[in-house]
């Protein structure tokens, strides 16, 4: 089989991070966490799981993600988040591949789970996600919230992984405003204007693509949570950018009565 690097990025990951590092070895000769400053026992955990640990304060999504490529041995690289997995199925398509076109990078269906219950609403599966790629001729975008893998040809495997997203619904309230805050700060390095508008027009936009576009509407509890939970992050993060610019102009203005 071709060797393949597998990349996990972690921050405080003690619960997660030896389960990512086991799912990866059946298919990875080489696996690397890249830390950005655990506080938690994260990295010994990693490095006592076979993997190498590279520290790297965090970038943002993509360049994070993409940080530790220059650095493997391997040029097909396996990404993965810390709270993914590679099911069965995933190992065993990726075992079948003969990797021999660079050109090609491989998409897995994500199963994304609340607890132990699977959400399958409102677009949450087949959450489709590229994972698998030729570092010659593909890559993360330098994004620094929500990136993704660019390549010339993605195939789309019959495959899972699995996305242990939230412990349970408080954590996924909680993790709504870790990652809009997250959103809000990448937002405003590219320029995002604030908007008193923004914040209702995206959520509302938000609803209406769960609700209707993607069925969640007709499919009970799971679709109403999903489109709920989805509106209130679209609200919120736009929120925080218009708060953002209100304290960066408080600043000016406290330093012009100094």
């Amino acid at each position: 089989m071709t060797a393949i690097t597998g990349i996990i990025i972690t921050l405080n990951e003690q619960d997660n991070v030896e389960e990512a590092i086991a799912s990866l070895q059946p298919v990875c000769e080489e696996i690397i966490v890249v830390d950005s400053g655990s506080t938690d026992n994260t990295v010994a955990l990693a490095e006592a799981a076979g993997a190498r640990v590279i520290h790297q304060p965090y970038l943002g999504d993509g360049p994070q993600k993409a940080f530790a490529v220059p650095q493997a041995r391997n040029d097909w690289i396996l990404a993965l988040d810390a709270d993914e997995r590679l099911d069965q199925d995933a190992v065993s398509a990726i075992r079948d591949l003969s990797l021999d076109d660079p050109r090609k990078a491989y998409r897995f269906r994500r199963r994304n789970f609340a607890g132990r219950h699977w959400i399958r609403a409102a677009g949450f599966y087949p959450d489709a996600v590229t994972r698998l790629y030729n570092r010659t001729t593909s890559g993360y975008l330098p994004k620094k919230a929500h990136s993704s893998v660019e390549a010339p040809e993605v195939v789309d495997l019959e495959a899972h992984l699995s996305h242990f997203t939230y412990r349970d619904l408080s954590h996924w309230i909680t993790r709504i405003d870790q990652l809009s805050t997250r959103d809000a700060w990448a937002m405003k390095e590219r320029g995002v204007a604030a908007s008193a508008w923004q914040p209702a027009i995206h959520a509302l936009t938000a609803l209406i693509r769960k609700l209707i576009l993607k069925g969640g509407l007709l499919q009970g509890q799971d679709g109403m949570t999903v489109a709920m939970t989805t509106a209130f992050h679209a609200y919120m993060k736009y929120a925080k950018l218009n708060e953002l610019y209100e304290n960066e102009q408080a600043g000016r203005d406290a330093d012009t009565h100094r």
